[in-house]
């Protein structure tokens, strides 16, 4: 078996390097460097943190990213702006329709469009069922990474729920692809929105069942309360956005600060934490999923008719029936396939409130249907700027739990 000689001058001296780096105010021999991921169950991904450890004292954290990274930002600038909507499922992969719903809404602001009220609807039932189903999964890793197995058990079996319905609304259970710039693909099925109501009878009791085991669990609160505190001041500073801000205490949420889609039509609460430290973080995400649930009863109750995508007959798709019985439907449909919609010069920004925070895309445009520039604002990205300042002075064992309250994912970090 082929072995690696560590004594070699180029690798002796770049291990030298990197020891040298995080020892240079210690004494020699006092402190260890140690690499957490970027294989690890506790990195949820491809995350590596190189610490330095005083016993088992954290004394510098250094996040290491890009192992993951795809070069989406660069492949937009190459495709038509629907080409481009299967590639942002690969961003936050948790909530991927939410995903595809954020780079619509931004295109929609280059191209002057606004969705009529059934076409809003549907798109905030969906990023709502997307926001459950990341909460879900974060809550449950976020317990199983401190020790509650069950928890995690409990949540999955909702969130499979809500792919069982995914499934049948776009036809795939992962990576939806659902929407498209000015509407959707399809409208919603028969029955839909009973089984939503049905799955909201059925996730509510599950949510409190899991506040009955961990909120007052001792294991969970020891290791969740005072750990990993952001104050107010650091999470602005920072930029943090989503729960982890509002865990701090900071009361933004887009959907009720920069309302788009309707939301400003709906009542939810927006919750918010004290303290800023892991706990805190946990429960306003339990919050956010009965708010979630409370959106969603709301718009299956006032779901309105009428169309889903926007009238212009000229940049959008035609329906199948009629590109595949009319000559100038099937021209126009290449045309736009081909070209893409005829957008207008220009830049626009939208942010989105994605369920791990802000989701910002930023389009420079020069005309026709491919964008000049695209740039991502990845809310895990910015939210893990704050791990040098945070992990220092907490265990080793600390970790896990800041890591898991912070319920990042990095297919949107790297992108």
């Amino acid at each position: 078996m082929a072995t690696t000689d560590l004594t070699t001058p180029d690798i002796a001296a770049r291990f030298a390097s990197h020891a040298e780096d995080f020892n240079r105010e210690a004494p020699e021999g006092e402190k260890l460097v140690l690499n957490m991921g970027p294989s690890h169950p506790s990195t949820h991904g491809v995350l590596r943190v190189v610490l330095e450890l005083d016993g088992e004292i954290i004394t510098k954290a250094d996040p290491d990213i890009g192992f993951l990274h795809r070069g989406d930002e660069k492949i937009a600038e190459n495709m038509t702006y629907n080409q481009f909507v299967p590639y942002t499922d690969r961003l936050d992969y948790l909530a991927p329709i939410a995903n595809n719903v954020a780079y619509a809404c931004a295109v929609e602001k280059l191209m002057g469009w606004q969705l009529p009220p059934r076409g809003q609807a549907i798109r905030v039932l969906c990023c709502e069922l997307a926001r459950i189903s990341s909460h879900l999964l974060g809550v449950g890793c976020f317990a199983m990474d401190v020790g509650a197995m069950t928890v995690f058990l409990y949540t999955f079996t909702e969130r499979e729920k809500i792919y069982n319905l995914m499934e049948w609304l776009t036809g795939a259970r992962f990576t939806t692809s659902y929407t498209r710039i000015g509407g959707m693909t399809r409208d919603l099925p028969e029955g839909f929105l009973d089984a939503v109501i049905q799955f909201c009878n059925e996730v509510e009791p599950r949510i409190d069942e899991v506040d009955q085991l961990l909120s007052r669990n001792k294991i969970f609160v020891d290791r969740t309360k005072d750990i990993g505190i952001i104050s107010r001041e650091d999470a602005i500073d920072f930029g943090l956005t989503g729960p982890n801000l509002r865990g701090s205490g900071v009361d933004l949420d887009l959907r009720k600060r920069h309302p788009y889609l309707g939301y400003e039509n709906y009542e939810f609460e927006v919750p918010l934490g004290s303290v800023g430290d892991c706990y805190d973080r946990y429960a306003v995400r339990l919050e956010e999923l009965r708010q979630s649930v409370k959106i969603v009863r709301q718009v299956v109750a006032r779901m309105p008719s009428g169309p889903i995508h926007v009238p212009d007959a000229k940049n959008y798709l035609p329906t199948k029936d009629k590109v595949l019985t009319g000559m100038e439907e099937l021209i126009h449909q290449f045309m736009l396939v081909t070209e893409g919609p005829s957008a207008p010069e220009g830049e626009v920004y939208f942010g989105a409130e994605n369920p791990k925070g802000e989701l910002g895309f930023y389009i420079c445009s020069k005309g026709g249907g491919v964008p000049y520039r695209l740039k991502i604002r990845a809310p895990s990205f910015v939210n893990l700027s704050i791990l040098p300042k945070l992990l220092p002075g907490h265990m080793i064992s600390d970790v896990a739990s800041i890591l898991g309250s912070f319920d990042f994912v990095m297919g949107e970090c790297d992108r």
